[in-house]
């Protein structure tokens, strides 16, 4: 499968202390190292990426915007604002593209605030606690949404 666009990867704050940062909960890969596995899967998958972080979520929602005409998904890890952000839901739910949460750690066996996600409710599916492979099976994910989303366009047109 090859598309055109590109699937945003949107990383929120404190993902460019990866590697650095509690290295019992989220690995010591670093965020690079997740561009660059990412990157990888995606060149097999057939996809392109656009690889992005900020500590700042009106960039993330600016970015979620911008996904809506030159994205052909999202993969988004919003870190805590996961927890807090009805702004990043109201982007997805703007955005109208499939979206997937990812985490590296496992939310659910974490503090009890981490289980509530406002992501959750614009997304077609969520992947934690698998460390780094959890963007990887995220892509994987989304790629056959892509697919399907594709081939039904190509059969109605």
């Amino acid at each position: 499968m090859t598309t055109a666009r590109p699937v945003y990867v949107l990383n929120g704050p404190n993902l460019n202390m990866l590697g650095l940062r509690e290295p019992e909960i989220y690995g010591r890969d670093t965020l690079g190292d997740v561009e660059a596995q990412v990157r990888a899967k995606a060149g097999i998958l057939g996809l392109t990426v656009e690889f992005r972080q900020s500590n700042h979520e009106g960039d993330l929602v600016t970015w979620i915007q911008e996904a809506r005409t030159k994205a052909c998904g999202i993969l988004l890890n919003a870190g805590a604002l996961t927890h807090t952000s009805v702004a990043i839901l109201d982007a997805l739910n703007a955005a109208e593209l499939p979206a997937i949460e990812v985490h590296l750690s496992n939310v659910f066996r974490r503090e009890s605030f981490r289980h509530h996600s406002y992501v959750s409710l614009g997304s077609v599916g969520v992947v934690c606690g698998f460390g780094v492979d959890s963007y990887l099976l995220a892509l994987d994910g989304l790629a056959r949404i892509v697919a399907r989303q594709s081939a039904a366009h190509k059969a109605t047109a």
